[in-house]
């Protein structure tokens, strides 16, 4: 019999971590080493197992994803990284391959695109959701939006944002993102300039309208 290719999944979300390792397992292709809900947690269970794959949301609690495939790539045997977002913008895309992921899914694409995801970065290549048209993603004469939405931020400043609506501090958010608190100084001032707010609670009230967060 075939050796299975290991896997690893993380997300904050039990039952869709559980459902994602229900339809890997469908296959004799996979076996789900083990899964978790935080960032710290995947790289410590990543680095303990050494999966061939690694499953991530973007945006894991704890340690953001990009600052784990950071930590993951400093390793001597890094998984293949397929990251799953609702993000459906180019930036997000470009940011996450950046980084050092191998493959990027929305969560909302069908059963069948996960596998030959994971069938595709398993085998070296990069896979891209089907939803994207590759041809802007990697077009270089690609302009940038002169005035962004909330969904356009790049990846870094749609991470501090979200920590900041939900009332982390710099420090804490420094540390959250493994960055220096000059950094995200650096991401707070530049995502309100993207969005025209001048102050927290001002993007504490986009953030309710937007329904990022809640007040209950």
């Amino acid at each position: 019999m075939p050796k299975k290719t290991t896997i690893v999944l993380a997300d904050e979300q039990t039952l869709f971590r559980e459902g994602l390792a229900v339809i890997c397992e469908s296959t004799r292709e996979f076996r789900v080493a083990g899964h978790c809900g935080d960032g710290r947690s995947a790289v410590k269970m990543i680095e303990a197992l050494a999966p061939d794959i690694a499953i991530l949301d973007l945006g894991l609690p704890k340690l953001y994803t990009q600052a784990a495939i950071r930590k993951l790539r400093q390793g001597l045997r890094c998984p293949q990284i397929l990251v799953l977002s609702m993000r459906r913008d180019r930036e997000a895309v470009l940011d996450v391959l950046r980084s050092g992921a191998n493959g990027y899914l929305l969560k909302n694409d069908p059963a069948s695109c996960l596998l030959e995801g994971l069938r595709t970065i398993a085998a070296g290549s990069i896979y891209v959701s089907p939803q994207f048209k590759l041809a802007e993603i990697f077009d270089r004469n690609w302009q940038v939006p002169a005035h962004r939405s909330f969904e356009q931020l790049p990846a870094r400043e749609h991470q501090v944002f979200m920590l900041l609506v939900q009332g982390l501090s710099g420090k804490d958010i420094a540390d959250r993102l493994e960055l220096s608190q000059k950094t995200v100084s650096t991401y707070r001032a530049n995502l309100m300039s993207r969005l025209g707010i001048s102050d927290l609670p001002g993007l504490v009230r986009y953030a309710l309208r937007k329904k990022l967060i809640s007040l209950g």
